[in-house]
């Protein structure tokens, strides 16, 4: 692979998975038709008849078509008390047309022929205003893709407020039984995503989601858990109540402790968030523009050597969508490998420029961002997270991290907050909590003296999600203590 250039950082930063459409589905639905736009959701066949609609009504020479269709329910909870249920659906078209080198986008939710054809109307408009754009791919053709099975559960589609209820009132018994109050949400929902192209490309992925935050509040500590899964009927609020619950309960009476540099143990919820900040550096437009650590060269060793990071949309805890927003085939990549920095993610553009497979990464265009990884897999080890506790004489174990915020995003230099559960660790046993922490640290360093654990779950936020295990760092340095 070409050597990259050196233009200077990207005035903005994205977290992986910046564009995953995910939301929740309320109540049971008979499968409307698309003109029910206020009836319950599409199903993939009605989107792409949408979309193709909306290739026929538009003027352009060459015309992109996506049908996003979400549909979210959310049950959130304080005081152990279930305090507001929220529902939302929306259907939106998004139009991009193309003439030469030139491209317009406008999106509507409205999806009569009036609103279609008014929405690709202004795409044209704004295309004929914008400049020629050289990087400008065509429209992809005629393609087939496999969806993961069992990325789409029923289930979870169909789930109603009752179930979500019910998850929540077995988080409220563990707290009560430990004399705590817990805060947090219960979401179900599902999402589809339709492509459609004047050269016949016609495209679509169906997907549900469930999860479950918790914050458990005891009076001098606080601790959290959650969980993340396609099947609501995974979900299981007795068993992340507990753990939130438990964490604050072994955190009570928190000391602190000497800054400096520390042996931890990060939970996956605090290894994924570190994680997530790296995302951006194994796009193919930050290692050629200069601001990826990668941009120093492939197949340099940047990690130890017991480090491999993936991106795979077909892993069992994630099954992904199997195409990007051009219409190519996304592929698994492995982007360090045993600590070498072997591959970027790419798209069209980019797999083009530097003479590489198209590893079907690509955002909705036009975007400032370039391809981007959708989901970082840091793959598991051989010790347990309690085996790691075992074999530390003294060290710190880290629930999760709050506030981090890039310092030197070329170095990978970050700093942030430890939250809701940090504990002292003395030979080979948790031994209490200790007061939040602020640490500033190198990700890369940290990888370098980086041991992971052997049991991977889903993590994640509303801009990323990671499949780590906890992992074990030698070296990692906190500059600063508080009083909480």
């Amino acid at each position: 692979m070409p050597r990259p250039g050196k233009r200077g950082g990207r005035p903005i930063a994205v977290k992986a998975n910046r564009c995953r459409r995910g939301a929740p589905r309320s109540v049971p639905h008979p499968h409307a038709s698309v003109t029910s736009r206020w009836g319950w959701a599409m199903q993939a066949s009605e989107r792409e008849a949408l979309a193709r609609r909306a290739i026929e009504l538009s003027a352009a020479p060459a015309t992109e078509v996506c049908v996003f269709d979400e549909d979210s329910a959310l049950t959130r909870f304080t005081h152990n008390s279930i305090h507001q249920n929220v529902a939302q659906r929306s259907i939106t078209v998004r139009i991009r047309a193309v003439a030469g080198k030139r491209q317009g986008v406008a999106s509507c939710d409205v999806l009569d022929d009036a609103g279609l054809r008014g929405a690709a109307q202004r795409a044209l408009e704004i295309a004929h205003l914008s400049p020629e754009d050289a990087e400008l791919q065509p429209l992809a053709g005629p393609a087939t893709f496999g969806t993961p099975p069992g990325a789409f559960v029923d289930a979870t589609a169909q789930a109603q407020p009752q179930r979500r209820a019910e998850i929540a009132k077995a988080i409220f018994r563990q707290m009560e039984d430990q004399e705590q109050w817990g805060a947090g949400f219960v979401t179900t929902g599902s999402s589809g995503i339709t492509l459609a192209t004047s050269a016949g490309l016609v495209a679509s992925y169906d997907a549900t989601d469930a999860a479950i935050n918790v914050k458990a509040n005891a009076a001098t500590s606080t601790g959290f858990a959650e969980q993340y899964t396609r099947d609501e009927d995974e979900l299981n609020g007795s068993a992340v109540g507990g753990r939130a619950a438990g964490k604050a309960r072994l955190g009570s009476d928190p000391r602190a402790v000497d800054v400096g540099d520390w042996t931890v143990i990060l939970e996956p919820a605090a290894c994924g968030e570190l994680l997530s900040y790296l995302a951006q550096h194994f796009s193919a437009q930050s290692y050629v523009d200069g601001s990826s650590f990668l941009s120093d060269g492939l197949d340099r060793a940047y990690a130890g050597q017991n480090v491999t990071i993936r991106d795979d949309y077909s892993h069992p805890a994630v099954l992904g969508m199997p195409f990007d927003f051009e219409g190519s085939a996304t592929r698994p990549v492995t982007l360090i490998d045993h600590g070498i920095g072997r591959h970027v993610v790419t798209d069209a553009y980019y797999a083009g420029r530097l003479g590489v497979e198209n590893t079907g990464h690509a955002l909705p265009a036009p975007n400032a961002y370039g391809p981007q990884p959708r989901t970082l897999i840091l793959e598991p080890g051989s010790k347990s997270r309690e085996e790691m506790i075992a074999h530390t004489k003294r060290g710190l174990l880290v629930t999760r991290f709050w506030y981090i915020r890039p310092v030197d995003q070329r170095q990978t230099i970050v700093t942030g907050m430890t939250r809701d559960g940090t504990f002292l660790i003395e030979n080979g046993r948790v031994v209490g909590g200790v007061r939040n922490m602020r640490f500033n640290q190198s990700i890369l360093d940290a990888l370098r003296a980086c041991e992971p654990a052997s049991e991977p779950v889903r993590t994640g936020g509303y801009s990323y999600q990671c499949v780590v295990p906890a992992v074990k760092i030698e070296r990692f340095h906190f500059s600063s203590g508080t009083e909480f």
